[in-house]
C-alpha cells in the first residue's frame, strides 16, 4: 500500500470535490478549504479537516500549517484572480508542492512564471489517463471534468447506425472529440473513418456539455424520446 500522504484541496468546485473525494478513498489526510460554508460542510465528517477561508488571505493560509504538507492543490474555478493570488501566497510560504488547476493558456503561462510545480490541464490529463483505462480494458460510463466539459459513453442509434466515424465528422458538425468505440467487448481507440457504426455500439466522445448534448438531440434521439423529454 502507497505511503499515506497528507495533502490539501483549495477550492470546493466540481473538480476540487473530484480530487478531494479521490484522495479520501485512498486513505490520505486532507484538507479542504474552500470560503463557501455549505461546500465545506459537506466535508465535516469526511475530510481530515474542512475549513472555511478565502485563500487569497495570506494570514488565514499561513495559520492551517501548509507548510508541512506534502502536496496543496489549488482547484479554485473560474476566478483566475484568486487562483494566481493563492499560488503565490503558496509559494512564498515554501510549500513543498503546489499543485494549480488552469483554466486556459493564459492563466497556465501566468502560474508558469509564478512558480506552480505542476500545473494541471483537467481536459488533457483526464483524457491520457482516460486512454491509459482503455489500453488497460477500462472504461468509466460518465467522467465530469469540470462544469463545462465532461467525457461520455453514448448508445448508438438507428440515425447513426451504418454510417462511418467520417459520416459523423463530429468534431466539425459539434466541436466535440471521439475518443473511441467499444463494440463485442473490445475497445478501438482513435477509430478509422472508415469504421462503420453498428447497433449497439458505445461511441466515447469528449467535449463541452452543451456540444454533446446537441449531438446527442440531433443523432441519437428518435421522434418519440424527444416528444417525451419536450
Amino acid at each position: 500500500m502507497a505511503k499515506q500522504k497528507q495533502l490539501a484541496v483549495i477550492g470546493l468546485g466540481q473538480f476540487g470535490r473530484g480530487v478531494a473525494n479521490t484522495l479520501l478513498s485512498q486513505g490520505h489526510d486532507v484538507l479542504v478549504i474552500d470560503k463557501d460554508p455549505r461546500s465545506v460542510n459537506d466535508y465535516k465528517e469526511f475530510a481530515t479537516h474542512a475549513v472555511v477561508a478565502d485563500a487569497t488571505e495570506e494570514s488565514k493560509l499561513s495559520s492551517l500549517g501548509l507548510t508541512n504538507f506534502d502536496y496543496v492543490i489549488v482547484a479554485i474555478g473560474e476566478d483566475i484572480q484568486a487562483s494566481i493570488l493563492t499560488t503565490l501566497i503558496l509559494k512564498d510560504m515554501n510549500v513543498k508542492k503546489v499543485w494549480v488547476k488552469a483554466i486556459n493558456k493564459n492563466h497556465s503561462k501566468i502560474l508558469d512564471k509564478i512558480g506552480a510545480d505542476y500545473i494541471i490541464h483537467p481536459e488533457k490529463d483526464i483524457a491520457k489517463r482516460l486512454v491509459r483505462q482503455l489500453l488497460h480494458g477500462h472504461i468509466l460510463d460518465f467522467v465530469e471534468l469540470s462544469q463545462d466539459y465532461s467525457i461520455v459513453e453514448l448508445k448508438s442509434s438507428k440515425k447513426i447506425n451504418k454510417k462511418t466515424v467520417e459520416d459523423l465528422d463530429l468534431r466539425t458538425k459539434y466541436g466535440i472529440s471521439l475518443l473511441g468505440i467499444k463494440y463485442e467487448g473490445k475497445i478501438d481507440i482513435n477509430p478509422s473513418p472508415g469504421f462503420i457504426i453498428e447497433p449497439k455500439n458505445v461511441l466515447i466522445v469528449l467535449g463541452h456539455n452543451k456540444d454533446i448534448e446537441k449531438f446527442k438531440e440531433a443523432e441519437l434521439y428518435d421522434e418519440f424520446t424527444l416528444k417525451i423529454k419536450r
